[in-house]
């Protein structure tokens, strides 16, 4: 284990030891918010006036794809881009695979039968061409052969995140400066710069568990942005409680850092070390996958001591930055001088 003071960053979040943040103020009332993406970059208007349409994105050899063409290729229905196989109608009329079956096989434009006529024509005119990644105006540069775009699309890493936040169905997709202010300004989410972290997590009736007992914290340090998870939850038949960390960048990135947790009282403790996950993936996922300090509500008394009527959990931590040692090929904590 390493010592505290050979962290790169003093946290500044002292003044939080003797915090108490009880149940019945970890659940916001907050409204749900139903954001569009939002980015610190400027964003492209194309057809219809759906932001980032490939229609109006110039790639980086400032060839614009033909208008005419890519409205052939996009499925009247949902408007979406259309992949093989493409159908049409006796008139001619296009429509993508997945959109046939929700018009009952009828035509949307002329109401005549689909039947199972394939648009080759179309499908090889589709396989001719080459697209900028959607992306294009968050800073990727990529040109891809039709046919490949989507599936690029799905793992670039420009797309926009999803909102960290778990208490609600939020909708907000953006950049991380986006997502950081959106986190504090309409989620209220407590901001805290610094490396090191120790809170205290009280409740009243340790016996009853919801799942939306959570609580959230965005930690500053080394430029970037961290969120501190801490919830209880039910696994299997017995509740337990669970702290983890995320990354709110790439999952590349995340492998650069390194975290710690404990819990203890009463002459006992529990460490947790790990690398964060990225918000890339869901809170959901990290936590049914365990990937953190789990305590089981009997140990979870214990810790609180008395007589076991009110937990009170101090979880204590630190981030650290990993370096990479260019003889020995493997990362070290990046000590501080």
């Amino acid at each position: 284990m390493m010592e505290l003071d050979s962290i790169e960053c003093v946290s500044s979040t002292d003044g939080i030891d003797e915090d108490e943040i009880h149940h019945h103020n970890i659940l916001h009332h907050l409204p749900h918010h139903h954001h569009q993406f939002s980015s610190s970059k400027p964003q492209n208007v194309g057809i219809n006036g759906n932001a980032n349409s490939n229609s109006n994105i110039v790639g980086p050899t400032g060839i614009a794809p033909a208008t005419s063409v890519h409205e052939l290729l996009e499925c009247p229905v949902c408007t979406n881009s259309m992949y093989p196989p493409i159908h049409q109608c006796h008139n001619g009329h296009t429509l993508c695979s997945t959109c046939k079956v929700r018009v009952h096989n009828r035509c949307p434009t002329c109401r005549q039968e689909l039947g199972d006529i394939r648009c080759l024509a179309l499908e090889k005119v589709a396989e001719s061409l080459e697209l900028p990644c959607k992306y294009y105006s968050l800073g990727c540069s990529e040109i891809f052969p039709y046919y490949s775009k989507l599936k690029h699309e799905g793992i670039c890493n420009f797309r926009p995140y999803n909102c960290p936040y778990a208490g609600s169905e939020c909708s907000a997709v953006g950049d991380i400066p986006f997502l950081v202010s959106h986190l504090r300004d309409d989620h209220k989410v407590d901001m805290h710069t610094g490396c090191t972290f120790n809170h205290r997590y009280v409740k009243s009736n340790p016996r009853e568990v919801e799942n939306a007992t959570w609580m959230l914290t965005v930690f500053h340090c080394f430029g970037q942005y961290f969120c501190l998870h801490f919830e209880a939850f039910q696994l299997g038949m017995a509740p337990v409680y669970m702290a983890f960390l995320r990354f709110m960048g790439d999952e590349i990135e995340a492998r650069n850092y390194s975290y710690s947790l404990e819990v203890g009282a009463n002459g006992r403790k529990l460490i947790w070390e790990g690398t964060p996950r990225s918000i890339r993936d869901s809170h959901k996922k990290v936590r049914d996958s365990h990937d953190g300090l789990i305590i089981q509500r009997n140990m979870a008394l214990f810790f609180s001591g008395g007589d076991r009527k009110e937990l009170k959990l101090r979880v204590t931590g630190r981030i650290w930055k990993e370096q990479q040692n260019p003889d020995a090929g493997v990362c070290i904590p990046n000590l501080g001088s």
